[in-house]
């Protein structure tokens, strides 16, 4: 499918989605029907004889040397004073970081860890994603996210739709529950940040031609997700990295012991593809990088537009940028620059390494 094209259908996935619209599909049902049952079946691998639920990440990250005397001084401040920041990860297994054994290795400890060294403070993480979530879990996890009023995060991560595809939840109403998600949080005073629909094309067992269906449906349905999104105030990062064009070149590397979740390796891929967002949606990235770079293919662009040129390539940031026009909604087209990921002090301060 071209660009143009998926533009063209994302652009009527989210009309529905923000209108009420519900029977736009992204492939048609038999084929949809043969996909799920190749996912299904290739899902069956997953575990292999490890812990099926992810290591908890919740604590903080970054206090390195200063732990001691940040921790005699009440613990909930750095040692200049500053309170940590508040990150938060929702959405499936991808934002648990299902299929690693350490805490350390899971996004949300990687991006914390990341965040906390640009931020030069504390991070405080706390992960309400849920392995097998779909879109429609949003509400419950945002409700959760919420519910201290005087706790609201400074930024969110969402990671959510591979089941949305594989369970056949119609794309308007997935991008409408993350619309909402997104929506609320946002008029809650949280930054967000989605890494969009990773790209299903590649789980090894699923075989032409359910392999090409499955990456249509996967960019289609990351495309509809990032304008819904941009239009709520959020930002998007394609997540075809996670398991995307170099988890297909190096799937031994890459994926994990099941072949379905990522390795270790494979979500420190995905989190160096999302922290620079992350730090630039907090006013955290060099004001050099902010500008868009011609020689990268960077700039404004319709929003559909935008959000299809980011579902072909795996790591491009969309960000709303402009007032509607008569082209529909503006937005910033970023392909940031991958910057290797600091590794996790230790593990965080409230929650144990679990044993192997």
């Amino acid at each position: 499918m071209s660009s143009m094209s998926r533009a063209r259908a994302a652009r009527r996935i989210a009309a529905g989605a923000a209108y009420g619209g519900g029977g736009i599909g992204l492939v048609g049902a038999a084929a949809v029907g043969l996909l799920v049952a190749e996912v299904q079946l290739a899902k069956r691998h997953v575990g292999n004889g490890h812990s099926p639920h992810p290591p908890s990440a919740d604590g903080l990250y970054g206090w390195g040397s200063p732990r001691s005397s940040a921790a005699e001084s009440g613990g909930g401040h750095s040692a200049l004073g500053e309170p940590p920041l508040r990150l938060v990860m929702l959405g499936d297994s991808t934002a648990a970081g299902q299929g690693v054994h350490r805490s350390r290795q899971t996004p949300g400890a990687l991006l914390a860890s990341g965040l906390a060294a640009v931020a030069e403070r504390p991070v405080e993480l706390r992960v309400v994603a849920l392995p097998g979530a779909q879109s429609d879990d949003l509400d419950r996890q945002v409700a959760l996210t919420l519910a201290v009023q005087d706790r609201i995060p400074d930024i969110c991560v969402i990671m959510i739709g591979a089941n949305d595809v594989t369970h056949r939840m119609p794309p308007t109403r997935s991008v409408r529950y993350l619309s909402a998600a997104v929506r609320r949080l946002r008029t809650a005073g949280a930054e967000v940040v989605v890494g969009t629909c990773p790209d299903l094309g590649t789980i090894e067992p699923v075989q032409q031609p359910l392999r090409w269906l499955a990456r249509r449906a996967s960019r289609q349905l990351a495309a509809a997700q990032t304008i819904g999104v941009v239009e709520q105030g959020g930002r998007t990062v394609s997540l075809g990295d996670l398991l995307g064009p170099e988890f297909e070149a190096n799937p031994r590397e890459l994926f994990g012991p099941d072949n379905y979740h990522p390795s270790a390796e494979g979500y420190a891929t995905a989190a160096m593809a999302v922290l620079p967002t992350v730090c630039a949606a907090l006013g955290l990235w060099p004001a050099e990088e902010e500008r868009p770079d011609a020689s990268r293919r960077e700039g404004f662009l319709p929003v559909a537009r935008a959000a299809a040129e980011a579902a072909d390539e795996a790591g491009t940031e969309v960000a709303a940028a402009m007032p509607t026009g008569p082209r529909g909604p503006w937005a910033l087209l970023k392909r940031r620059r991958r910057r290797r990921l600091p590794t996790p002090e230790a593990a965080p301060t409230t929650a144990p390494e679990p044993s192997v």
